[in-house]
């Protein structure tokens, strides 16, 4: 299975948070990154976001459908997360990618779980991917980094 976590791109600040936009250089960010993922990730993506309005419109910049959960809200957990996904299996529909767009510091703790282990402070930079493979090798379940795109490198 391979999961992609993208960080929503630059957001105005305010209140209430669930309603804040992109700006408009978190709008271009948000269709950079979708270029670079028309181009590179699947055809089968499934793709899962946070009903906050600016993880809504990175993920509308696909131009692709997804649906919206809940538990990818602000302030939930990386455990939220993994069960959105089922990683590292990918479901009942057995979806070989997901892509998930979400927050800080969820995200971040997801890519350091992943990858080291321990659910610890990492930064996903607005508007970037990181993308994990998940694999197994003589007998022993790895996760693999396979990259780390920022908007602006997209």
């Amino acid at each position: 299975m391979d999961l992609l976590l993208w960080r929503h791109a630059e957001a105005e600040d305010g209140i209430p948070d669930l309603k804040r936009k992109l700006t408009p250089r978190g709008e271009q960010q948000a269709q950079q990154m979708a270029a670079w993922l028309k181009t590179h990730a699947p055809e089968n993506l499934r793709i899962v976001a946070s009903p906050a309005k600016r993880c809504q419109q990175t993920a509308q910049a696909l131009d692709l459908l997804f649906q919206t959960d809940l538990r990818l809200a602000p302030g939930n957990s990386v455990n939220d997360l993994l069960a959105v996904v089922d990683w590292p299996d990918g479901g009942e529909t057995k979806h070989h990618t997901v892509l998930v767009v979400g927050h800080q510091p969820t995200l971040g703790r997801t890519a350091a779980l992943l990858l080291s282990g321990i659910e610890t402070y990492w930064s996903i930079k607005k508007g970037s991917v990181w993308w994990f493979s998940n694999r197994t090798r003589l007998g022993e379940t790895q996760t693999v980094l396979r990259a780390v795109v920022p908007p602006e490198l997209a």
